[in-house]
């Protein structure tokens, strides 16, 4: 996949901004890397504000291969407030995502401590992490929307609900319970497809193993309080993501 520098105004205030970042494009810059990322766009999107004293301070930062909503302060106070709410939990969000196997519960809670995998052993991925009892402390929710399969394989969609803010945290937690998502190039295995691709050694035949380009996680539904009122919002699945789940028999739903 190529990024470009393309997402999607959804709510904006004189306080924050609301927007959906598509997969692949990058929050920030990232190893030195001269490429387009959201910061950039927003950055040239809102020039007015920023030279009139403005700051962007982005709230809800997304992997690159993660689709969906980012909240961003134009101002200190409005991230103050707002990056409050995310710190205490009192934000509500929620992810999509499609994972292999169909899991044998319909709810369940993961409530693990995760660590860098290097600072408990050899990783080749410094960004990899991994449930360990040293780790900090991780709560995610889950809950399965459907069951279905493809070419005879056995997929879920699910709903995640992370309770706290580590990196990784969906992604780790969805590999201790052993249903990785969908795409993922770090986790559910060796990371051998991350690697390829850090390397531009990525081929065919790895790609053909992942089932997607990229990882099938998405922000879809964000909530916060301002001046007095519940603001929510939501973006639906986007087009890759609801593909792969739409061209496949459907073994269970539930709403």
């Amino acid at each position: 996949m190529r990024a470009v520098c393309e997402f999607e105004v959804i709510d904006e205030s004189p306080d924050w901004i609301v927007v959906s970042k598509p997969a692949p494009l990058a929050v920030h810059p990232a190893n030195g890397k001269v490429e387009p990322t959201l910061l950039g766009g927003l950055e040239a999107l809102l020039a007015a504000e920023l030279a009139g004293g403005g700051r962007l301070s982005i709230l809800t930062r997304l992997d690159r291969e993660t689709s969906g909503l980012v909240l961003i302060a134009k101002n200190p106070e409005a991230a103050r407030e707002l990056g409050g709410q995310l710190a205490r939990r009192s934000a509500h969000k929620e992810y999509e995502a499609i994972v292999h196997g169909w899991p044998e519960w319909d709810e369940r809670q993961v409530d693990e401590p995760i660590l860098r995998a290097g600072e408990a052993g050899e990783s080749a991925i410094w960004l990899r992490q991994r449930v360990h009892p040293d780790g900090r402390a991780c709560c995610t929710g889950f809950k399965v929307a459907a069951r279905f399969s493809r070419e005879g394989a056995a997929f879920a969609r699910m709903i995640c609900f992370p309770l706290t803010g580590r990196t990784h945290q969906i992604r780790a937690h969805l590999e201790h319970v052993g249903h990785p998502l969908v795409g993922d190039k770090i986790y559910g295995t060796a990371g051998e497809a991350y690697l390829a691709q850090f390397e531009d050694r990525l081929t065919p035949e790895i790609e053909a193993r992942l089932m997607l380009p990229r990882q099938a996680l998405h922000a879809r539904a964000l909530g916060v309080e301002w001046r007095g009122a519940e603001l929510r919002w939501e973006c639906p699945l986007p087009p890759d993501l609801a593909r792969f789940f739409e061209g496949t028999d459907l073994a269970q739903k539930h709403g």
